[in-house]
């Protein structure tokens, strides 16, 4: 599997081949990953893909960090960092819509605090996506492919295992990771992470391998070995981590694939996805929007 073609990689800066198309009337679409570490996003009709430090603060003061396990821990304090990061990548442009992703593990309450701290500071409707669907859209998987698909989207604060098939996740399986188990010196580094990319300690690599052996186990009898047949993908900065690659292919005994420039699968799939929610919300009688919103799926 092969992920979008045509990237090349500045400080703090990706540009990805092609554009995401403007929204109606001169507004923009927003595609926003709002990781634990790291925030990613990307504007319709821009190629530039723009990341930051999760982090909020004065720069002589200790960074305060409001996203914990990939969920909004401080609503206060994610509008802020999305205000600015805003400002700086949109300036006064108006946003039509954002599309936002958010981990399969988090719950209602988890999925309404993240939609009221980016829609206040965004100013518009805000719309959630589960993001290892996203990364899979990213990555150039068909999503509505009846057959089961394997993935695991390894991030700094949480890593999910999940079985897509016919356009939804069909099941999924979540390891939170503690404060210990990342590190924010290296995501204060603007340049992102080491070429070698993040490393987890041994014992979260061996929590994430039966995770994820568990998730296959739960896979129906009679499409088990279809699943395993189409192997594994790994998503998320922990894809460039290559003992996970080696732990999980040990323990699986299935084939194990990083996929290209795995950090951004999420950000790339909500942009992809972002013109298709946007015609459905136009087809939408307005009292019913607010349905669409709060449709994760």
């Amino acid at each position: 599997m092969t992920g979008t073609t045509g990237i090349t990689t500045g400080h703090g800066v990706t540009r990805a081949g092609g554009g995401t198309g403007g929204g109606a009337g001169g507004a923009t679409g927003l595609a926003l990953d709002l990781g634990t570490a790291r925030t990613r996003l990307l504007l319709s009709g821009s190629p530039v893909i723009r990341e930051w430090p999760s982090a909020v603060g004065a720069p002589a003061a200790p960074r305060h960090w409001p996203v914990r396990h990939g969920m909004v821990s401080d609503m206060p304090g994610c509008a802020r960092l999305v205000r600015a990061a805003l400002r700086e990548a949109a300036g006064q442009e108006p946003l039509e819509r954002v599309l936002l992703g958010v981990p399969v593990a988090a719950s209602r309450l988890d999925r309404r605090a993240a939609q009221a701290a980016v829609g206040s500071a965004a100013r518009c409707p805000v719309t959630i996506v589960e993001e290892p669907l996203a990364a899979a859209v990213g990555c150039g998987v068909d999503i509505g492919d009846p057959r089961p698909r394997l993935l695991l989207d390894a991030g700094a604060g949480i890593a999910e295992a999940v079985v897509i098939r016919g356009g939804r996740i069909a099941d999924a399986g979540a390891v939170q990771m503690g404060t210990r188990d990342r590190s924010e010196d290296r995501a204060e580094d603007p340049a992102g992470d080491p070429p070698d990319g993040p490393r987890f300690p041994p014992y979260v690599r061996e929590r994430i391998v039966a995770m994820v052996a568990d998730l296959v186990a739960r896979v129906p009898a009679r499409m088990r070995g279809v699943a395993r047949g189409r192997g594994l993908l790994i998503t998320g900065g922990g894809a460039r981590d290559p003992e996970l690659a080696r732990a999980l292919c040990a323990g699986l005994r299935i084939t194990v694939t990083p996929a290209v420039d795995p950090a951004q699968a999420t950000v790339r799939g909500l942009a992809c996805l972002l013109p298709a929610v946007a015609r459905r919300a136009a087809l939408i009688p307005a009292d019913e929007v607010k349905d669409l919103d709060d449709d994760h799926q």
